[in-house]
């Protein structure tokens, strides 16, 4: 759209959960059939697909799990075409760049990059924050919230050298509830209660382990939950290697960092609720569409509470949940966007944080164009420009009765 843009990313490579929290999985992009998120994340993922030889589910199918409705990339794929489309843009990049200092300069931010080389200033007219944690909010001194008990977050690993035909679960189940009792592992650690062996070694121990009790909304909480994450697998990898069958139990791979389901929220000019999401309610400064269950990891690790939505729902995001209250030139794309815990853990997901991600930009270059706060692009013009670069306007996309 003719703005001059820098990303700065604090990894060494772009895609965050999907790639260096090795949740290569991303979606949902469809709803009942009908695709209601597209536009640029969209199609780095086909991108992605198509480098690796891959092929995409059957999205007409919805009524199998929603889980095998994401989409499957390999990681790196995914973070070189994350590179190449950036870089094709004309955006300016830095990796292994944080910030260290955020604040208002007449019509412009005065940013403060910390890098490698150490220090540097620039200015900004616009800042998109899409850190997940409200990183630039929280520097340039906006309110955030968060939630007393927090969702856990996990260390996503691939488990190999056994054969599940071999094992026993129900000796597996009962070591397992003694290994609790006499505190060797915590009730906690394992996502499900229920057949807690058979569901952990099925899945290979992918997005299966619960770290509970973490933050990870600064670097020193975040420190914190990057080693309890490893203290957790350590923790479970010795258990299962005494066990019969287990012996030569292998990690094949590991995500190079724990993945965060929640830390800080911004405070709104709205907000959005469980029952919004769970209604499909259509807000009138809607900018992008979001799908997927209510996905709440209990704060107390025992297990998931999925709720699916009603027939025919499909919930919208508004542009005043992004925009922190008492701000002008900052807009926030991503789970740190203002909502209930509930509500949450539903857009969250990387399908939905892509297509606000790309209404948060466009409505940062039209705010420079037209010379207006963020909250006063017209939607009209927003959505023209979204359109025009294959988004989906909510609203657009009707789903058929049953």
């Amino acid at each position: 759209m003719g703005m001059r843009t820098m990303l700065v990313e604090k990894n060494g490579a772009l895609g965050g959960t999907t790639t260096v929290a090795g949740v290569a999985l991303p979606g949902l992009f469809h709803a009942w059939g009908q695709q209601v998120i597209a536009g640029i994340g969209w199609e780095m993922v086909k991108q992605a697909v198509s480098l690796a030889g891959g092929t995409l589910p059957n999205f007409s199918d919805w009524r199998q799990p929603h889980y095998k409705l994401q989409v499957p990339v390999v990681a790196p794929l995914f973070a070189a075409t994350a590179d190449e489309a950036v870089l094709r843009s004309g955006s300016g990049l830095r990796l292994h760049t944080m910030l260290g200092a955020v604040s208002p300069a007449g019509d412009f931010w005065r940013v403060t990059l910390c890098g490698k080389e150490g220090l540097t200033q620039v200015l900004a007219r616009r800042i998109v924050d899409c850190s997940g944690d409200a990183d630039v909010v929280g520097l340039a001194g906006l309110e955030r919230e968060s939630n007393t008990q927090r969702q856990p977050g996990t260390l996503m690993v691939r488990l190999g050298g056994y054969e599940l035909e071999e094992l026993d679960f129900e000796a597996l189940d009962v070591a397992y509830s003694r290994a609790v009792s006499n505190g060797e592992l915590r009730a906690t650690d394992l996502s499900m209660s229920e057949r807690p062996m058979r569901r952990f070694l099925s899945s290979r121990g992918e997005n299966t382990i619960h770290v509970t009790g973490v933050d990870g909304g600064t670097s020193v909480t975040r420190t914190a939950a990057e080693v309890e994450a490893r203290r957790t697998l350590t923790r479970i990898y010795r258990f299962l290697r005494g066990q019969e069958g287990l012996q030569n139990l292998t990690v094949d791979s590991w995500a190079i960092e724990c993945g965060i389901r929640e830390t800080f929220t911004i405070d709104g000019l709205e907000r959005i609720r469980s029952d919004d999401y769970l209604s499909g309610r259509h807000w009138d400064d809607a900018v992008s569409n979001s799908f997927y269950p209510i996905d709440l990891h209990r704060p107390d690790g025992d297990g998931i509470e999925i709720r699916a939505l009603p027939y025919g729902t499909v919930p919208s995001i508004p542009r005043g949940a992004m925009i922190p209250r008492g701000s002008n030139n900052l807009i926030v794309a991503g789970r740190a966007i203002a909502g209930d815990q509930e509500a949450n853990s539903a857009y969250r997901v990387q399908a939905s944080c892509m297509a606000m991600g790309q209404a948060a930009g466009a409505n940062a270059a039209l705010s420079v164009t037209e010379r207006v706060p963020m909250a006063e692009v017209p939607l009209p013009l927003l959505h023209d420009a979204l359109r025009a670069r294959g988004a989906i306007i909510p609203g657009e996309v009707v789903i058929p009765p049953r």
